[in-house]
């Protein structure tokens, strides 16, 4: 899988299919929606690089004990971005964690900020953001742009679903992010809904529809 293309991996795309299935109990869309990510971390995490840190002594001899160079942050979109944070921070348990709350009104399909707890000067060389859906874009958008402000210089974001028009905005209007989506679909009707999508995915996750 490359960065900014939906991953063409079978297992992922089996459990994107079932993820989709409206009959899904929540624990359900959670198991499936946690496995589908810790496919896609692995893949955003590939091009980490490793530096040499200390000699280390295994059973039978001595070696070059590595370990990842930049600081990362994994930045999970609340509330439904938290669901793929157990993946992530499993590969990456040293990551500093940094929540955004961010919604998108339903009238304007606007995304509204109203939950930001970054510290005031950026500590880390990368983030990766979190985030299941990109529908229109808006809500990835503001993401995005909150984390370049704040100064972080490298960014990935990782989602399980995108919308063809929301993830064409987004790789034009940032160039420099790359994007790593398990399933991309045509559809996006007059509200903003992904077709077929996979559902509000806050709701089906928290049990709240």
């Amino acid at each position: 899988m490359s960065a900014n293309s939906c991953s063409m991996h079978p297992i992922v795309q089996q459990k994107v299919s079932e993820l989709r299935k409206a009959s899904n109990t929540p624990r359900q869309v959670r198991e499936l929606t946690d496995s589908i990510g810790r496919l896609l971390m692995y893949e955003a995490t590939r091009d980490l690089p490793l530096v040499s840190t200390k000699e280390e002594q295994s059973p039978v001899g001595t070696y070059m004990a590595q370990e990842i160079q930049p600081r990362m942050a994994l930045v999970p979109i609340l509330r439904s971005g938290l669901s793929l944070l157990s993946a992530a921070s499993d590969l990456l348990p040293d990551a500093e964690i940094y929540h955004l709350g961010l919604f998108r009104e339903e009238s304007t399909l606007q995304p509204v900020e109203y939950y930001n707890k970054l510290p005031r000067k950026c500590n880390v060389q990368g983030c990766i953001i979190l985030d299941p859906m990109i529908a229109t874009g808006g809500t990835a958008e503001a993401a995005i742009e909150i984390m370049q402000k704040w100064g972080a210089l490298k960014i990935k974001y990782v989602a399980v679903c995108a919308s063809k028009q929301g993830i064409d905005m987004l790789t034009k209007r940032f160039p420099d992010v790359q994007f790593y989506v398990a399933t991309i679909d045509e559809g996006l009707d007059s509200h903003g809904v992904v077709i077929p999508g996979i559902g509000d995915c806050g709701d089906r996750l928290n049990n709240t529809a």
